[in-house]
Order: C-alpha cells, then structure tokens, then sequence
C-alpha cells in the first residue's frame, strides 16, 4: 500500500515531532489535538526546530518551507480520518486512546491504517476494540522525534503482513531504523529501560545515594548521556509511572512495583521539565536537585 497522507493525534511533544519528521519526509500532515492552543504551539515548536536545521545545514530553508506547507492542524477528528495512516499520540492512558479510536471508527476511509505510538500499552488490546485489528500496530516513535533514530514496530495478534510492511516502509522514508517487538508489556526499549530508572529511584528513596550522585555514577560510570533522574525528568514521571504500572500489571512481577517515591513525585505534580520541578528543579538559571 502507498501511504501518502499521515494522521498524527495529539499536538504535545511526541504528536509534533512525527509531524515534523512526516512532513520533512515529503508527507502530507494533518494534526489533530482537542485543543487549539496546543495545536499553534506545536506548529511554533516544529518551526523553530526546523529553523535550528536550517542553522545548522541539516535542510535548506526552501526544503523547511515544503515541508510546513504539508502540515494542516484541526480538532476535528473526521479530518484526521480521511488520511491513509493514522499515527495516536495522545496521553499514555489506555482508556483515552480507545475513546480516540471509538470516535474515528465511522469515519475512517476502508483501507487506513490505525497506529499506536503507545510505549508500553498491548497493541492486541487497542485493535481488539477497532473494525480492522489485522491493519493495527504498534508504530512507537522515541524521544526527541526528529533526533532519535529508532522506530520501535509492534505487531498485534492480527496485525497483517502488509500492514507491517507499510509501516516498515514509511520508517526506511524517514531515514530511520525500524526494531520488530513483539506485543508483550512495554516491548524492548522500556521493558529495558524504564525497570532502570525505576531502580535509580529506589537508589535514591533508600538513600544509597542522592540525585547528583546516581545520576553523575551513570554519565561517568556507565558512559550514558543522561542520568537515569535526570532522563526521567525529561520522559516525564507521569508516563514513567504509567509504563512500570503496565509491567507490573501485565507480566505480575514484583521486580517490577514502581517506587513509592516515584509514586508520591506523581501525586505531587512534580511530573519533570513539563512542570518545571521532579528530581531537578528547573525554576531557575540552571536545574537543582530536589533530594
């Protein structure tokens, strides 16, 4: 099947960066989100992400103003319904996202295919509730979007072999790497990554050590980028919450009981970056530790 046009529901900060790498990529863009102002924001960030690669020589400018003409925003989700692959990247919040695909249901044209960019949320279970499960998959894009290399692809029980194939082929137009998960609770990266930093917290509530200190034995330790605290901050705690609720769930594994702490940082609405306080306080001139 040739994908022409692309869906992407939800404007935050997943929803603009497949936007932004579709619509460079020389597809058409329609992004869907319930609010307005999250849907002029997005267009700003994409914008000025598109013009940090034209400062750098990533793009032309002439290629960054194609690929704007290609994104068109609306709160409608019959607009987004008419395009040939649809991309939900709305809150990780299972209840949300079949609401989503409920309300698009009557209006999608026979051959669209349905995607999740769900983390760790069962693929199976999202097309179960749809009319077409054999053209559902997982299409788990990582953070930031434009950077990022890898395209996790997640096969349901039904998922059909071209539907797959399609997505594989949109992945290689994008220029970046496709890694085939099965559907088992958080597939690959986070059934790796987050049970990690979920460790960190622990390391941190049972005072091993504290925020500066996990996350410097990390970088200068271990090699990584980013400290897990800090990589966590920048996830958002919410949706690394949500992800260690899933494995624990799904695979009934106590190696797997989200921290208490990370627990009591959620209640708060300490959710990282996104708020402006987590494990870092991001209020000032530079982060400070907030343990």
């Amino acid at each position: 099947m040739t994908v022409n046009s692309i869906g992407v529901i939800g404007a935050g900060q997943m929803g603009n960066g497949i936007a932004h790498v579709m619509a460079l990529a020389g597809y058409d863009v329609v992004l869907n989100d319930i609010s307005e102002e999250a849907l002029t924001r997005a267009v700003e960030i994409i914008q000025r992400n598109m013009d940090r690669q034209v400062s750098r020589e990533k793009i032309s400018a002439e290629t960054r103003d194609a690929a704007m003409a290609r994104i068109a925003t609306t709160q409608e989700l019959p607009q987004v319904a008419k395009t040939d692959l649809i991309i939900e990247a709305a809150t990780e919040n299972e209840g949300i996202k079949q609401k989503i695909f409920d309300s698009l249901l009557p209006h999608l044209a026979e051959h669209t295919i349905l995607t999740s960019n769900t983390s760790s949320i069962s693929i199976t279970r999202l097309a179960s509730r749809t009319d077409r499960p054999e053209k559902f998959m997982g299409f788990h894009f990582m953070n930031p979007v434009p950077v990022m290399q890898l395209v996790e692809l997640i096969r349901g029980i039904a998922t059909d072999k071209e539907t797959y194939e399609t997505c594989l082929g949109v992945v290689e137009k994008l220029g970046k790497t496709a890694a085939s998960a099965e559907d088992f609770p958080a597939f690959i990266v986070n059934r790796i990554l987050m049970p990690m930093i979920n460790e960190a917290v622990y390391t941190l509530y049972e005072g091993v050590g504290n925020v500066n200190s996990i996350d410097q034995s990390m970088k200068l330790g271990a090699n990584h980028p980013m400290g897990p605290l800090e990589l966590a901050d920048f996830i958002g705690l919410d949706t690394c919450l949500a992800i260690m609720n899933v494995l624990h769930d799904g695979l009934a594994d106590t190696k797997y009981r989200p921290c208490p702490l990370l627990t009591k940082y959620v209640e708060a609405g300490w959710l990282g970056r996104k708020t402006q306080r987590g494990f870092y306080d991001y209020r000032g001139e530079t982060p400070v530790p907030t343990r």
